[in-house]
Protein backbone atom coordinates (compact mmCIF):
# COMPACT_ATOMS: atom_id res chain seq x y z
CA UNK A 1 0.00 0.00 0.00
CA UNK A 2 1.34 3.43 -0.81
CA UNK A 3 0.80 6.99 0.49
CA UNK A 4 -1.20 9.90 -0.95
CA UNK A 5 1.80 11.62 -2.06
CA UNK A 6 3.22 9.08 -4.11
CA UNK A 7 0.28 6.46 -4.98
CA UNK A 8 -0.38 6.29 -9.04
CA UNK A 9 -3.63 8.59 -9.84
CA UNK A 10 -5.57 6.94 -12.41
CA UNK A 11 -5.09 8.64 -16.12
CA UNK A 12 -8.76 10.34 -15.71
CA UNK A 13 -10.59 10.85 -12.76
CA UNK A 14 -13.94 11.45 -13.56
CA UNK A 15 -15.76 10.75 -10.06
CA UNK A 16 -14.68 10.89 -6.61
CA UNK A 17 -16.69 8.41 -4.06
CA UNK A 18 -16.01 9.52 -0.41
CA UNK A 19 -17.70 7.76 2.49
CA UNK A 20 -18.81 10.78 5.70
CA UNK A 21 -18.02 9.73 9.24
CA UNK A 22 -14.46 8.58 10.02
CA UNK A 23 -13.46 9.68 6.36
CA UNK A 24 -14.31 13.36 5.05
CA UNK A 25 -16.10 13.98 8.40
CA UNK A 26 -14.02 15.32 10.90
CA UNK A 27 -14.57 13.18 14.51
CA UNK A 28 -17.03 16.46 15.09
CA UNK A 29 -19.12 15.65 12.20
CA UNK A 30 -18.33 18.97 10.80
CA UNK A 31 -15.96 19.56 7.29
CA UNK A 32 -12.63 21.61 7.60
CA UNK A 33 -12.41 24.47 5.23
CA UNK A 34 -10.10 22.90 3.37
CA UNK A 35 -12.27 19.77 2.71
CA UNK A 36 -14.86 22.13 1.71
CA UNK A 37 -12.82 23.74 -0.49
CA UNK A 38 -11.32 20.81 -2.27
CA UNK A 39 -14.85 19.66 -2.71
CA UNK A 40 -15.62 22.78 -4.49
CA UNK A 41 -12.49 22.71 -6.75
CA UNK A 42 -13.02 19.35 -7.93
CA UNK A 43 -16.66 19.98 -9.02
CA UNK A 44 -15.33 23.06 -11.01
CA UNK A 45 -13.24 21.25 -12.88
CA UNK A 46 -15.40 18.66 -13.80
CA UNK A 47 -15.46 15.90 -11.07
CA UNK A 48 -18.58 14.71 -9.67
CA UNK A 49 -18.13 14.33 -6.24
CA UNK A 50 -20.81 11.37 -4.63
CA UNK A 51 -21.41 11.33 -0.90
CA UNK A 52 -21.81 7.37 -0.44
CA UNK A 53 -22.67 6.21 3.33
CA UNK A 54 -24.47 4.44 5.76
CA UNK A 55 -26.56 7.34 7.50
CA UNK A 56 -29.90 7.70 5.90
CA UNK A 57 -31.02 10.19 3.86
CA UNK A 58 -32.71 12.61 6.97
CA UNK A 59 -28.87 12.66 8.11
CA UNK A 60 -27.44 14.18 5.36
CA UNK A 61 -27.86 17.86 6.35
CA UNK A 62 -23.93 17.85 6.94
CA UNK A 63 -23.02 17.65 3.61
CA UNK A 64 -26.25 18.91 2.11
CA UNK A 65 -24.78 22.22 1.25
CA UNK A 66 -21.67 20.82 -0.53
CA UNK A 67 -23.31 18.56 -3.37
CA UNK A 68 -22.62 21.18 -5.97
CA UNK A 69 -25.23 20.61 -9.60
CA UNK A 70 -26.10 17.24 -9.17
CA UNK A 71 -27.25 17.09 -5.44
CA UNK A 72 -27.07 13.32 -5.46
CA UNK A 73 -25.76 10.57 -2.51
CA UNK A 74 -25.92 6.76 -1.88
CA UNK A 75 -27.07 6.45 1.45
CA UNK A 76 -27.95 3.56 3.91
CA UNK A 77 -25.08 1.36 2.55
CA UNK A 78 -26.57 1.17 -0.70
CA UNK A 79 -30.33 1.00 -0.19
CA UNK A 80 -31.07 4.64 -1.47
CA UNK A 81 -30.10 6.89 -3.96
CA UNK A 82 -31.27 10.48 -2.31
CA UNK A 83 -31.83 13.83 -4.16
CA UNK A 84 -30.35 16.21 -1.37
CA UNK A 85 -31.17 19.31 -3.43
CA UNK A 86 -35.23 17.86 -3.28
CA UNK A 87 -35.22 17.39 0.60
CA UNK A 88 -33.71 14.14 0.48
CA UNK A 89 -35.95 12.47 -1.67
CA UNK A 90 -35.53 8.87 -2.45
CA UNK A 91 -34.84 8.01 -6.64
CA UNK A 92 -33.72 4.42 -5.87
CA UNK A 93 -34.79 1.79 -3.49
CA UNK A 94 -33.21 -1.18 -3.05
CA UNK A 95 -35.25 -2.92 0.14
CA UNK A 96 -34.33 -5.60 1.98
CA UNK A 97 -37.37 -8.32 2.48
CA UNK A 98 -39.26 -8.30 5.24
CA UNK A 99 -39.20 -12.18 5.31
CA UNK A 100 -35.10 -11.79 4.69
CA UNK A 101 -35.12 -9.48 7.90
CA UNK A 102 -36.71 -11.94 10.19
CA UNK A 103 -34.56 -14.59 8.95
CA UNK A 104 -31.70 -12.52 10.59
CA UNK A 105 -33.54 -11.60 13.72
CA UNK A 106 -33.95 -14.59 14.11
CA UNK A 107 -30.70 -16.53 13.14
CA UNK A 108 -29.27 -14.06 15.33
CA UNK A 109 -31.17 -14.34 18.32
CA UNK A 110 -30.32 -17.82 18.72
CA UNK A 111 -26.72 -17.24 17.65
CA UNK A 112 -26.19 -14.23 19.91
CA UNK A 113 -28.56 -13.82 22.79
CA UNK A 114 -28.86 -10.37 24.06
CA UNK A 115 -28.89 -8.57 20.51
CA UNK A 116 -31.47 -5.99 20.15
CA UNK A 117 -32.68 -4.75 16.70
CA UNK A 118 -33.72 -1.34 15.02
CA UNK A 119 -35.88 -1.45 11.63
CA UNK A 120 -34.81 1.63 9.26
CA UNK A 121 -37.52 2.15 6.77
CA UNK A 122 -38.03 4.61 4.00
CA UNK A 123 -40.52 6.45 6.95
CA UNK A 124 -37.63 6.62 9.30
CA UNK A 125 -36.46 4.35 12.68
CA UNK A 126 -38.09 2.09 14.66
CA UNK A 127 -36.87 0.29 17.28
CA UNK A 128 -36.78 -2.63 20.05
CA UNK A 129 -37.01 -1.36 24.24
CA UNK A 130 -33.43 -2.94 24.43
CA UNK A 131 -32.23 -1.23 21.36
CA UNK A 132 -29.84 1.87 22.31
CA UNK A 133 -32.33 5.07 21.95
CA UNK A 134 -31.97 7.08 18.81
CA UNK A 135 -32.01 10.49 20.45
CA UNK A 136 -32.02 11.86 16.23
CA UNK A 137 -35.34 10.35 16.30
CA UNK A 138 -37.99 11.30 18.34
CA UNK A 139 -41.21 9.44 18.00
CA UNK A 140 -40.14 6.57 16.47
CA UNK A 141 -41.97 2.64 17.38
CA UNK A 142 -40.76 1.05 20.15
CA UNK A 143 -41.62 -2.85 19.68
CA UNK A 144 -39.99 -6.27 19.24
CA UNK A 145 -38.41 -6.59 15.79
CA UNK A 146 -40.99 -8.99 14.73
CA UNK A 147 -43.94 -7.22 15.27
CA UNK A 148 -42.05 -3.86 13.89
CA UNK A 149 -41.24 -6.14 10.74
CA UNK A 150 -44.81 -7.53 10.53
CA UNK A 151 -47.20 -6.42 7.69
CA UNK A 152 -50.98 -6.96 7.58
CA UNK A 153 -51.00 -6.74 4.13
CA UNK A 154 -47.76 -8.13 2.13
CA UNK A 155 -46.24 -6.07 0.56
CA UNK A 156 -47.88 -2.45 1.26
CA UNK A 157 -45.96 -1.56 4.19
CA UNK A 158 -43.18 1.24 4.12
CA UNK A 159 -39.99 -0.83 2.77
CA UNK A 160 -36.79 -1.86 5.04
CA UNK A 161 -33.59 -0.03 3.84
CA UNK A 162 -31.51 -1.80 7.02
CA UNK A 163 -32.10 -4.10 10.17
CA UNK A 164 -29.59 -2.97 12.43
CA UNK A 165 -28.29 -5.49 15.04
CA UNK A 166 -26.38 -4.45 18.23
CA UNK A 167 -25.03 -6.31 21.18
CA UNK A 168 -23.29 -5.18 23.90
CA UNK A 169 -20.86 -8.08 25.15
CA UNK A 170 -19.41 -9.02 21.71
CA UNK A 171 -15.93 -7.57 19.85
CA UNK A 172 -17.42 -5.85 17.08
CA UNK A 173 -15.72 -8.21 14.45
CA UNK A 174 -16.10 -11.11 16.22
CA UNK A 175 -20.40 -10.30 16.41
CA UNK A 176 -20.35 -9.28 12.25
CA UNK A 177 -18.12 -12.71 11.30
CA UNK A 178 -20.78 -14.53 13.15
CA UNK A 179 -23.45 -12.73 11.60
CA UNK A 180 -22.12 -13.43 8.28
CA UNK A 181 -21.82 -17.03 8.93
CA UNK A 182 -25.20 -18.04 10.04
CA UNK A 183 -27.44 -15.34 7.79
CA UNK A 184 -24.68 -14.26 5.11
CA UNK A 185 -26.38 -16.46 2.42
CA UNK A 186 -29.76 -14.18 3.24
CA UNK A 187 -28.35 -10.33 3.28
CA UNK A 188 -25.32 -8.10 2.86
CA UNK A 189 -23.99 -7.61 6.49
CA UNK A 190 -21.67 -5.55 7.49
CA UNK A 191 -20.14 -2.41 9.89
CA UNK A 192 -19.20 1.37 10.58
CA UNK A 193 -19.54 1.57 14.03
CA UNK A 194 -16.58 1.22 16.79
CA UNK A 195 -19.37 -0.64 18.82
CA UNK A 196 -20.99 -4.01 17.97
CA UNK A 197 -23.44 -2.57 15.50
CA UNK A 198 -24.15 -4.80 12.72
CA UNK A 199 -26.00 -2.94 9.49
CA UNK A 200 -28.06 -5.53 7.44
CA UNK A 201 -29.46 -4.81 3.72
CA UNK A 202 -30.84 -7.00 1.23
CA UNK A 203 -28.64 -9.23 -0.27
CA UNK A 204 -25.99 -7.86 -2.80
CA UNK A 205 -26.57 -4.61 -1.84
CA UNK A 206 -23.53 -2.26 -1.21
CA UNK A 207 -22.01 0.86 -1.38
CA UNK A 208 -19.99 -1.03 -4.03
CA UNK A 209 -22.80 -2.26 -6.05
CA UNK A 210 -25.00 1.18 -6.11
CA UNK A 211 -22.01 3.46 -7.04
CA UNK A 212 -21.60 0.73 -9.71
CA UNK A 213 -24.68 1.10 -11.28
CA UNK A 214 -25.01 5.32 -10.66
CA UNK A 215 -21.42 5.07 -12.27
CA UNK A 216 -23.16 3.01 -15.07
CA UNK A 217 -25.58 5.40 -16.07
CA UNK A 218 -23.48 8.28 -16.32
CA UNK A 219 -20.90 5.70 -18.90
CA UNK A 220 -18.37 6.45 -15.95
CA UNK A 221 -16.09 3.14 -15.51
CA UNK A 222 -14.84 2.02 -12.57
CA UNK A 223 -10.73 3.02 -13.75
CA UNK A 224 -12.07 6.48 -13.20
CA UNK A 225 -13.16 6.95 -10.04
CA UNK A 226 -11.28 7.59 -6.82
CA UNK A 227 -12.87 6.11 -3.71
CA UNK A 228 -12.23 7.14 0.31
CA UNK A 229 -13.22 5.09 3.28
CA UNK A 230 -12.54 3.65 6.52
CA UNK A 231 -14.51 1.10 8.34
CA UNK A 232 -15.61 -2.40 7.03
CA UNK A 233 -18.90 -1.48 4.86
CA UNK A 234 -16.25 0.51 2.52
CA UNK A 235 -14.32 -1.90 2.17
CA UNK A 236 -16.36 -3.28 -1.33
CA UNK A 237 -16.35 0.33 -2.43
CA UNK A 238 -12.64 0.61 -2.22
CA UNK A 239 -12.03 -2.74 -3.72
CA UNK A 240 -14.51 -1.81 -6.50
CA UNK A 241 -13.09 1.69 -7.98
CA UNK A 242 -9.73 1.88 -10.12
CA UNK A 243 -7.66 4.21 -7.62
CA UNK A 244 -9.06 3.73 -3.92
CA UNK A 245 -7.36 5.58 -0.50
CA UNK A 246 -7.69 4.29 3.41
CA UNK A 247 -7.75 6.87 6.04
CA UNK A 248 -4.45 6.73 8.13
CA UNK A 249 -7.70 5.97 11.17
CA UNK A 250 -9.04 2.71 8.63
CA UNK A 251 -9.92 -0.27 10.44
CA UNK A 252 -7.68 -3.49 9.09
CA UNK A 253 -10.95 -4.32 6.47
CA UNK A 254 -10.26 -0.88 4.83
CA UNK A 255 -6.66 -0.70 4.62
CA UNK A 256 -6.48 -3.81 2.75
CA UNK A 257 -8.80 -3.38 0.29
CA UNK A 258 -7.49 0.60 -0.93
CA UNK A 259 -5.21 0.52 -3.26
CA UNK A 260 -3.40 3.77 -1.51
CA UNK A 261 -3.63 5.00 2.12
CA UNK A 262 -4.46 9.08 3.17
CA UNK A 263 -3.86 11.22 6.33
CA UNK A 264 -6.40 11.04 8.44
CA UNK A 265 -10.21 12.35 8.98
CA UNK A 266 -8.80 14.92 10.93
CA UNK A 267 -5.84 15.63 8.95
CA UNK A 268 -8.10 16.27 5.61
CA UNK A 269 -6.58 12.94 4.46
CA UNK A 270 -9.54 13.53 1.79
CA UNK A 271 -8.49 17.22 0.34
CA UNK A 272 -4.74 15.97 0.41
CA UNK A 273 -5.56 13.45 -2.58
CA UNK A 274 -7.70 15.70 -4.56
CA UNK A 275 -5.68 18.51 -4.17
CA UNK A 276 -2.78 16.40 -5.36
CA UNK A 277 -5.41 14.84 -8.19
CA UNK A 278 -6.05 18.96 -9.36
CA UNK A 279 -2.65 19.61 -9.90
CA UNK A 280 -1.97 17.10 -11.58
CA UNK A 281 -3.95 18.31 -14.01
Amino acid sequence: MTSATDAPLPAVTRLIATDLDGTLLRDDKTLSARTVAALAAAEEAGIEVFFVTGRPARWMDVVSDHVQGHGLAICANGAVVTDLRADGGLLTVRPLERGDALHVVRALRDAAPGTSFAVELTTGINYEPSYPPFHLDPGAAVAVAEKLLHEDVPGEGAPVLKLLAHHTEMPPDAFLSLARTVSGEQASITRSSPTALLEVSGLGVSKASTLAACCAERGISAAEVVAFGDMPNDAEMLGWAGTSYAMGNAHPAALAAASGRTGTNEEDGVAVVIERILAAR
